[in-house]
């Protein structure tokens, strides 16, 4: 007997088939089908046929594709006795629960006292699908592997791309061509990492920014993970996402996947990384107060590093203010006897010597400045040399002898003491000043990759929310080594890179919107000469591309030229005058025939106004400018286009060209079909352009 299911949003249609009570499969992921398909057809046209070499049956790329099926490829399960011997359960569907945009599916091995369920979800506002899957067992396993619901990979596609990365230099695209065989990456570091954002795209043929098909997965997952892009030897492909393998380390009888997120498109790439943004900012993302606009920050790292004096702190406060600034942020070097990196982490008392009054007098310099406060920890670490790990030598994570990272070593959160004195100190600081912001930092990787940690972060952030409902909480991990899904869940922000080089953060920028949106990922204005790369860059390019997500400084305001003053001010007071509408824009990758050029134009979310900006990143190859196409514009409108940043074509460009000058009133299909037409200028700059639909 056949059975099929169907979820639909307004761009895909996700079937589900079984028969004779097997494990379910997709069917058909892709383009939205009719509403009226005969989705028992669809089963019987897509059977294949069998030849030489090849079993009598071709084994399904099931939900959870399994050994008792002969399976040719990855398995989605690898399970263990609690004696060590492998499990190999037969699992058949039992029930399944419907509903408009749900779907569980109820499997069980009696004979193993296993019963699996896959759980999907699709939103029809977002396109975003989350899935994910769950084991119970009669008696304790133990759990080497356990993919979310298996989706299957578009034979259409030569490629995927992959997101690789390091400490500044975070999601760097890697385009992998399919071949026979298995793309297998595997993050054991314990938080999500620099080196493999868990996130994948998979382009069909022919498919840009703005045009074809594409389907994108991301595992929402902020520990060591692991995932699968395989083509079987029948030209069948599938992809699997999990935690990283063995990271269960105790036999239990409950095992869960983290969601596993979504979405085909056929309006390209963007059409993807719409649906993550809207999803992430609209569904997961909770606010303190929602309605409040996102407050400039200023961060005092790379102005004082460890080198805490209150006058200074007071007077670069104030100067930030006249900046723009909204939120004063104390970074590391408050507490125990911190003076540099090696020792007191978890000594979360303030230290008496640099702050002998205790935070008051700089809090209440920085709010009655009109600033929010906002404070930094590193609750997860600890540095050998302090007075915690001296007393609790028993609440660190992994060997005592183990190599340490930036001279320090990991809480043991699944400690329940561990646990409770954390809570106890962030709450103290919290409840005892003004502070509205923490940056929640996370300088190593783990000794172990191990589920546990990372679901006992998750615990404790949630137990802190509930606590403090209206702090802030930003997840940095040396910059971007822990954003995902899962994090945000507790956070309300992201510390994109811990490189304030402009020209870097321009391309990490515009590769991490296609997940995450504006209003969570933070951009600072960081110093002249970058404290990161060594290179020098000019406050026009360093402003623009902060104010391209939720934008902040952190550099020592002191250091500024009067000429640099007055850019950066100008630029912030832009990005307050537009924040109301840049919060809820899509994002969206510009196609540039010039690779020298990384362009994207933010669209409000009435597509009434646009801003584009286009970034020169190293010489073009030829001349002049290319024109720039527009996307997502309205062919038959008109729209008033004008260049923000007119003063600052160089001497050398120098054509009277009108778009330095007045506003232009263009076509959607002109500006889409031919483009802008940009003044020239040098490497290393940006244009800024508005677009408003009269």
């Amino acid at each position: 007997m056949i059975q099929t299911w169907r979820l639909d949003s307004p761009d895909q249609t996700l079937v589900f088939a079984t028969q004779d009570q097997c494990l379910p499969r997709v069917l058909y992921w892709g383009k939205s089908l009719p509403l009226t398909e005969d989705l028992v057809a669809l089963v019987i046209s897509g059977e294949m046929d069998v030849t030489g070499g090849m079993l009598d049956a071709n084994p399904d790329i099931s939900l959870c594709p399994a050994q008792d099926q002969n399976f040719p490829g990855h398995l989605g399960m690898e399970i263990f006795g609690a004696d060590g011997a492998p499990v190999t359960p037969r699992l058949r569907l039992q029930e399944v629960d419907v509903s408009a945009d749900q779907l569980v599916f109820h499997c069980a091995d009696t004979n193993a006292g296993i019963r699996y369920s896959a759980h999907f979800c699709i939103d029809a506002t977002t396109g975003i699908i989350t899935t994910k899957a769950r084991l119970h067992c009669q008696s304790p396993m133990r759990l080497n592997w356990l993919a979310a619901p298996v989706l299957p990979a578009p034979q259409n596609s030569i490629e995927m791309v992959d997101f690789a990365g390091r400490w500044c230099g975070e999601f760097q695209t890697n385009t992998i061509p399919w071949s026979s065989g298995m793309r297998y990456r595997e993050n054991r570091t314990g938080r999500t990492g620099h080196e493999h954002f868990p996130g994948l795209y998979l382009p069909c043929t022919g498919a840009q920014n703005t045009t074809g098909s594409v389907y994108a997965l991301h595992y929402g997952w902020s520990g060591g993970h692991a995932m699968v892009a395989e083509e079987l030897p029948d030209g069948r492909r599938q992809v699997q996402f999990g935690h990283a393998k063995g990271s269960h380390r105790d036999a239990r009888q409950e095992f869960e996947t983290a969601p596993l997120y979504a979405i085909y498109s056929p309006h390209g790439t963007n059409g993807c990384s719409i649906g993550f943004q809207r999803h992430l900012r609209d569904q997961i993302v909770k606010f303190p107060n929602s309605a409040a606009p996102r407050p400039v920050h200023y961060n005092c790292w790379e102005a004082v590093y460890f080198d805490h004096k209150i006058d200074e702190l007071k007077d670069i406060a104030t100067r930030a203010h006249d900046l723009g600034a909204e939120r004063f942020v104390l970074d590391d070097g408050w507490f125990g006897l911190r003076d540099d990196d090696t020792s007191s982490l978890g000594d979360w008392d303030i230290d008496p010597r640099k702050y002998p009054d205790g935070l008051a007098p700089l809090v209440d310099h920085v709010t009655g400045l009109g600033m929010g406060f906002g404070i930094w920890f590193e609750p997860e670490m600890i540095n050998p040399d302090s007075a915690t790990y001296r007393a609790h030598p028993d609440w660190i994570l992994g060997a005592p002898d183990q190599i340490l990272g930036r001279q320090q070593m990991v809480l043991d959160l699944r400690i329940g003491a561990v646990q409770d004195y954390l809570f106890e100190k962030i709450s103290n600081i919290l409840s005892a000043y003004a502070v509205e912001y923490v940056k929640w930092d996370h300088n190593r990787v783990l000794p172990v990759s191990d589920a546990a940690q990372t679901e006992a972060l998750y615990v404790l952030l949630a137990r802190l929310n509930t606590a403090f409902p209206l702090v802030e909480f930003e997840s940095c991990a040396s910059g971007g080594g822990r954003i995902d899904f899962g994090i945000l869940h507790h956070t309300h922000r992201v510390w994109l890179s811990d490189s304030n080089d402009a020209l870097e953060r321009l391309q990490i920028q515009h590769n991490a919107a296609l997940f995450l949106p504006s209003i969570v990922t933070g951009s600072h204005v960081g110093p002249r000469n970058c404290h990161t790369s060594g290179r020098v860059i000019d406050m026009g390019m360093r402003a623009w591309v902060a104010a391209q997500r939720h934008m902040g400084f952190e550099m020592d305001p002191r250091e500024l030229t009067d000429d640099e003053a007055d850019t950066l001010r100008t630029v912030t007071t832009w990005w307050k005058s537009n924040r109301h509408w840049m919060g809820d824009a899509d994002i969206l990758r510009l196609n540039s025939a010039d690779p020298a050029v990384v362009a994207e134009q933010q669209l409000s979310a009435d597509a009434g106004r646009f801003v584009v900006f286009a970034g020169k990143v190293a010489t073009s190859r030829q001349i002049l400018p290319r024109p720039l196409p527009l996307t997502r514009l309205d062919p038959d409108a008109i729209y008033r286009i004008q260049l923000v940043n007119r003063a600052d074509p160089p001497t050398l460009s120098r054509a009277e060209q009108a778009i330095k000058t007045q506003p232009l009133d263009l076509s959607g299909a002109y500006l889409m079909n031919h483009g802008l037409t940009l003044p020239w200028t040098f490497p290393t700059t940006i244009w800024v352009v508005e677009g408003k639909r009269l």
